[in-house]
């Protein structure tokens, strides 16, 4: 979890610094500095749009907002609201965990800077 929040603050950091533009592309880029083996940075629009994906290049500006987990539960919006009424939590669900291909515990650390969501995930 500890790690989860260290690469989140990197990467605000690291937008900040940089801007968007080349933020982005550094987070999407599967061999950068912000994928670490199951760790990677992924960001949302407040909408549960996704903009940034570390290992998903597909996703990117795919409305993920109903997205549901193996139980129903809506983790995205809930992670969207989170976000937006405390900005930052951690959000749980069930989710398919790509190295094992097994559904597994995830919690998915969310923070909100300007109007988009930093998000990095762990399985528990």
């Amino acid at each position: 979890a500890n790690d989860a929040t260290a690469l989140v603050d990197k990467a605000i950091a690291f937008y900040k610094a940089n801007g968007k533009d080349k933020a982005f592309a550094e987070f999407n880029n599967p061999k950068g500095q912000f994928v670490k083996g199951e760790l990677y940075i992924f960001i949302w629009d407040l909408t549960g749009k996704v903009l940034s994906h570390g290992t998903n290049e597909k996703l990117i500006g795919k409305d993920v907002s109903q997205l549901k987990d193996v139980d129903g539960k809506l983790f995205v919006a809930e992670g969207v609201e989170l976000a937006k009424a405390k900005g930052s939590g951690w959000v749980d669900y069930k989710w398919t965990n790509p190295n094992n291909k097994k559904v597994e515990a995830k919690s998915t650390y969310v923070k909100k800077v300007d109007d988009i969501i930093f998000c990095c995930g762990i399985y528990k």
